[in-house]
């Protein structure tokens, strides 16, 4: 099972080829023949924001923008329960200072997924803590 980070959900929605790396393309092509993608709804939230804030923009608005992304067969929004929310809680800032990488983090440790990503300090904080599975999205 995969959980893609914000910007690796933008990228395999938009299609973005030159973006994510063929092995991450493989991967997540085959987590959604297995019906295993999953996205955060911090990542839905980081969306809209980042569109509202204009550092983020689509074709069309936000909202149509992600029902058709989350359209695609094989993905799934995942849960956003208690137990993330305090497993993120619990994520100390000087690791990953962003709370929606936090959040994004203990999903997929509660999932017991690969988080799928090209973010530096989330791949560190995997290499670091041993606490998470990743795959960088842009090989």
């Amino acid at each position: 099972m995969f959980v893609l980070d914000t910007h690796a959900w933008i990228w395999f929605s938009n299609d973005d080829g030159s973006r994510l790396g063929r092995r991450a393309k493989q991967a997540v092509a085959q987590a959604q023949r297995n019906n295993e993608l999953r996205i955060s709804p911090a990542s839905v939230f980081e969306v809209a924001s980042l569109h509202t804030h204009g550092r983020l923009r689509f074709s069309l608005p936000p909202e149509r923008w992600v029902a058709d992304a989350l359209s695609v067969p094989g993905l799934r929004i995942a849960a956003l329960t208690t137990d993330v929310a305090v497993d993120a809680g619990q994520i100390p800032a000087t690791a990953l200072a962003d709370p929606i990488d936090r959040l994004l983090v203990a999903t997929a440790r509660y999932l017991d997924a690969v988080l799928m990503t090209a973010d530096r300090r989330i791949l560190e904080y995997a290499d670091n803590s041993r606490h998470l599975r990743v795959q960088d999205a842009g090989r």
